[in-house]
């Protein structure tokens, strides 16, 4: 579940590059839109004209309201992963989706108010009772203040991806052309950051998933 009440954040661009990873490794993916606002949607629109006859290389289902618990049950237990695009807002379909999640990401950019605006999404992930990784995007090369906002971000309680996702362009270039930047620049330091991300979470997800 990628989760984050603050709009702007980078939650649709991380859950798509994460699907197009997973997907490209082998696993058996699926991806669920449950955000009003459907840009994951049109993302997969624009991935199957671009992959053809390829398809979109993972399973796909915009989903909201009551089929949603069940939708997901059944996803989970045909997949090895599950990546589920939720509401920037504590939706009801967001908290059901974070019911269910075996881990809650959370994307923050390195700033104060970036760091403020988690609190909220990190109790719901704790008031439902499930473990939260936050994932720092769109990190400068060097900056001070972002050093000082990720060392209080390890302070809170929740995971942090070890890797963080800096401020490149490779990330929204490659999702236009309907591509995970894995797929679209494999030898870029943007795809090596986003494999090293993907890996983290594999990791934190066996510790924490049923076997």
């Amino acid at each position: 579940m990628v989760a984050q009440q603050k709009g702007g954040a980078g939650k649709t661009t991380l859950a798509a590059h994460l699907a197009a990873y997973w997907a490209g490794k082998g696993l058996r993916t699926a991806a669920v839109d449950i955000d009003p606002q459907g840009s994951f949607a049109l993302w997969t629109e624009l991935r199957a004209t671009a992959r053809g006859a390829d398809g979109l290389g993972f399973a796909f289902a915009k989903l909201s309201g009551w089929r949603l618990p069940g939708e997901l049950d059944r996803l989970a237990r045909e997949h090895d992963m599950v990546v589920v695009d939720s509401a920037p807002h504590a939706m009801t379909d967001s908290r059901t989706a974070i019911r269910q999640a075996h881990l809650v990401l959370v994307p923050v950019q390195p700033s104060p108010m970036d760091l403020w605006a988690t609190t909220p999404t990190l109790k719901l992930a704790r008031e439902e009772r499930r473990p939260a990784m936050l994932v720092v995007n769109r990190m400068p090369p060097r900056s001070t203040l972002a050093a000082e906002i990720v060392e209080q971000l390890n302070a809170l309680e929740a995971g942090v991806c070890r890797v963080a996702l800096g401020n490149r362009t490779a990330y929204a270039a490659s999702l236009g052309v309907g591509l995970g930047v894995t797929e679209a620049e494999p030898g870029s330091v943007a795809a090596r950051e986003l494999a090293a991300a993907g890996e983290d979470v594999l990791a934190a997800l066996a510790a924490v998933a049923p076997r």
